[in-house]
């Protein structure tokens, strides 16, 4: 059992015994780098020492022995612990560092205080945000010769603010890098790009960090003299040093170096974390619409229990094969990029055409001829869906033996898949209806009419908005918003709203992991109170758009007037079956989360996971490779935990990161005079309203009639606030979102794909919106 480990008998197999930082800087020294001479008292050490401050003899002479074959000068003595290396977690400054240690002595004291900082408050919080037991943490303590530095600082190996990943960024100053690091000085910034230009902006050299005689360091004032510009040739060097770095381990690094005596030597690295993805370049209209739909759909970054189970599976899936049964591939798949299992960036698809779409125009046509959507809730093919589906939904979740629970995702996913063949086949006959009826009115000199005419349609949205009204009203009556136990006359009338519309999604119809309105009931309450407290606003009849047209003096025969009616009738059976059919192809869902979540609460119980919701930090393939027949077992289940912490810690360091640059799909629109925020104008008009910001479901209450709604996204769920809302702004989506065919249909302003409108935008604010312009502008 290794107590103290020379650096270059360490690397990165050996991280239980170095630490992090010590197996990253025993790998640069056994690959060549310019590392400085150390060694490692190992974990080994901590333990035997007893977690405390005292170090038996056999591990301090071992400490002196290491220490007089470094020449027993000054030193630099730093924390390694155990957890360093977790996808995600820098641990950046987390446990204790200690420079220019001179003596045996005072050695011993710099190991005794490292390993007390693994216990600090601050180190103890963070491993608590990223769900890491202390129990499972130990540490190690690297010790190297220092490095008196002319110069020294950090640099990363991508530009940590836009990702680009061909450009490094280094940040330096003048004595120690500690200066840098703790962000005493503002340093010197280079950034060299791909073909080696150096870009410099001098920093300020406020503090100099240096070493103090006889050990420690002094801080001392130099504004603007400390800092002296690294010669462009230097730069060169230290930014080939980091490449090589990167391309060693693969991804982008947080090196820390210095310059002393004209060499440069590295002092440590780290993985990149919290790193935004790459910039995706310059997308084409179609990536842009594609993107922006895909945004829209993804306001929460996916699990991996998402990625191998609802997303492949479910509506993008399905418009995956629906698209590519037209000739067209690539829209809908491989838009996600992993790392560590974790999805780190949403890639623009590039969709391209097929063989097959030399022939989707006679498909398209004989499909729209035999499959009239009107009828497509008496196809065989739908019946036997819903038949399967409420078979599924009757499953006794909690009564099932393990071997038969962990076969239900699977038998989820099975229900859901002939769906794909009624899209492509329905989908033909909505569209020419729907592009026949807008030719007409276009004819007609009509536009403006459309989206009323198509309001017209009665779809399970518009009936689940309906329902929420008569909700709304019992509630009044009944005092139910007030009350605690609710009356029992509403509650019934409630839990029968959940089983019809329950498996609404409450943020996103393509991920497994939000829940739905029955799994946050909360969501619903919310939506009551907002109608509760706002009665609707007369509004016209969708009825008067039909008559307005009929009215059309070239209409006036009897069959053209029955012909417009069959064509707008049409039309409304197109868009009842857009919905409706989403409505319906969701039923699995809330039992796919459901058995998911139940799976997670044996693995709980088994001791493999520390939360029932942690099962989707993992694959669907990893649960179903756990052995056992009535509890799970077996070799792999003790990795799960693992697993499922690795991956949280990196998901949690990513949350302030989004997955795509918004400006790359959304293009800031020309902004001048009082326009605060600019986007895609998607449904016409002008409204003037105080801005309220809803950023999730759970806020829905919060909107009053009359109110401009700005959101990230929107999605059916989101519909009822559109009855009270003034005017729509979103972050996402285009003239094609849900939300913008919405609200063209309740006749409200929408502007989308704003970029920032939740940011620029502050609830209370008075503005107005106009549809027409897509602008936000302050109201005079």
């Amino acid at each position: 059992m290794k107590l103290v480990a020379p650096l270059d008998a360490v690397g990165r197999a050996d991280l239980p015994l170095a630490g992090g930082k010590g197996a990253n800087l025993g790998e640069l020294v056994r690959n060549g780098f310019p590392v400085p001479p150390g060694f490692v008292v190992t974990t080994h050490a901590y333990d035997l020492a007893g977690r405390d401050d005292e170090l038996p003899g056999e591990l301090r002479r071992e400490i002196a022995a290491a220490y007089a074959a470094l020449g027993a000068g000054p030193v630099a003595v730093r924390s390694s612990a155990t957890a360093e290396d977790l996808p995600g977690a820098a641990f950046a400054g987390q446990q204790d560092t200690y420079l220019n240690v001179v003596g045996e002595q005072s050695l011993l004291d710099a190991v005794r205080r490292c390993w007390r900082s693994l216990h600090t408050e601050r180190a103890v919080a963070y491993r608590a945000r990223l769900g890491i037991d202390d129990a499972g943490v130990s540490i190690a303590v690297v010790v190297q010769r220092m490095v008196e530095a002319d110069t020294a600082g950090v640099l990363f190996t991508a530009d940590p603010v836009t990702g680009e990943r061909e450009r490094i960024v280094i940040d330096a100053g003048a004595g120690l890098g500690e200066a840098v690091v703790s962000g005493l000085v503002t340093p010197d910034h280079y950034e060299v790009d791909r073909e080696g230009r150096v870009d410099y902006r001098p920093g300020r050299g406020e503090v100099v960090v240096r070493s103090a005689p006889g050990g420690g360091v002094v801080h001392e004032s130099d504004p603007g003299n400390g800092a002296s510009r690294l010669p462009d040739a230097v730069v060169t060097e230290l930014a080939g040093l980091a490449r090589r770095v990167a391309a060693h381990y693969g991804r982008p690094q947080d090196i820390e170096w210095a310059y002393a005596a004209g060499r440069l030597h590295l002092l440590q690295a780290r993985p990149m974390t919290a790193l935004p993805p790459p910039p995706p370049g310059r997308l084409n209209r179609v990536q842009r619409r594609l993107t922006g739909i895909l945004l829209e759909y993804l306001p929460v970054r996916p699990y991996p229990i998402d990625m191998t189970t609802w997303l492949p599976y479910g509506p993008a899936g399905l418009m995956g094969r629906v698209t590519g049964a037209f000739g067209v591939r690539g829209g809908f798949e491989g838009f996600l990029r992993e790392e560590d299992g974790v999805v780190v960036a949403l890639v623009p698809p590039k969709p391209g055409l097929t063989a097959r779409a030399l022939t989707a125009p006679f498909r398209v046509a004989a499909k729209a001829r035999r499959y009239d959507p009107a009828r497509w809730t008496e196809d065989r093919r739908f019946t036997g869906y819903l038949a399967a589906a409420r078979d599924l939904a009757a499953l006794d979740l909690g009564a099932l033996p393990w071997r038969e629970l962990i076969r239900v995702p699977r038998k989820a996913l099975d229900v859901v898949a002939p769906v794909a063949d009624l899209r492509i086949d329905y989908l033909p006959g909505t569209g020419l209806a729907l592009l026949r009826l807008l030719v007409a009115v276009k004819l007609l000199r009509r536009g403006p009419l459309f989206p009323g005419l198509l309001a017209g349609a009665v779809t399970r949205t518009s009936e689940a908005n309906r329902a929420l009204e008569r909700l709304a009203e019992l509630a009044v009556r009944t005092g139910a918003l007030d009350a605690d136990p609710k009356p029992a006359e509403f509650q019934a009338a409630f839990e029968e709203f959940l089983r019809e519309y329950g498996h609404r999604e409450t943020a996103s119809p393509i991920l497994v992991t939000p829940p739905t309105w029955a799994d946050a009931p909360e969501t619903v309450l919310g939506l009551v109170g907002m109608l509760a407290a706002h009665p609707a606003p007369e509004t016209e009849e969708a009825g008067d758009d039909l008559d307005r047209l009929l009215g059309h003096p070239l209409l006036r025969a009897p069959r053209r007037r029955a012909r417009v009616r069959r064509w707008v009738a049409a039309a409304r059976a197109g868009i009842a079956f857009r919905e409706d059919s989403h409505f319906s192809f969701t039923l699995p869902q809330p039992v796919l989360r459901r058995s998911l979540v139940e799976l997670g609460r044996r693995l709980c119980l088994a001791g493999l996971l520390d939360r029932p919701e942690d099962v989707f930090h993992l694959r669907l393939e990893e649960l179903e490779a756990i052995g056992g027949e009535d509890t799970p077992a077996g070799r792999d289940g003790a990795r799960l935990r693992e697993l499922a912490r690795a991956r949280a810690a990196k998901r949690e360091e990513l949350a302030g990161v989004r997955l795509i640059d918004h400006t790359a799909v959304f293009p800031p629109a020309p902004a001048g005079g009082d326009v605060l925020v600019a986007g895609a104008p998607a449904s016409a008009g002008t409204a003037t309203g105080p801005v309220k910001v809803i950023r999730e479901p759970a806020e829905f209450g919060r909107l009053a009639a009359g109110d401009v709604l700005v959101c990230p996204y929107t999605n059916p769920s989101w519909t009822p606030l559109f009855q009270r809302a003034a005017a729509v702004v979103v972050d996402s989506g285009g003239t094609a979102s849900h939300a913008a065919i919405v609200a063209r249909e309740y006749g409200i302003p929408a502007v989308m794909g704003t970029g920032a409108g939740t940011s620029a935008l502050a609830d209370g604010q008075v503005v107005t919106v106009n549809g027409d312009a897509g602008t936000v502008v302050a109201a005079a």
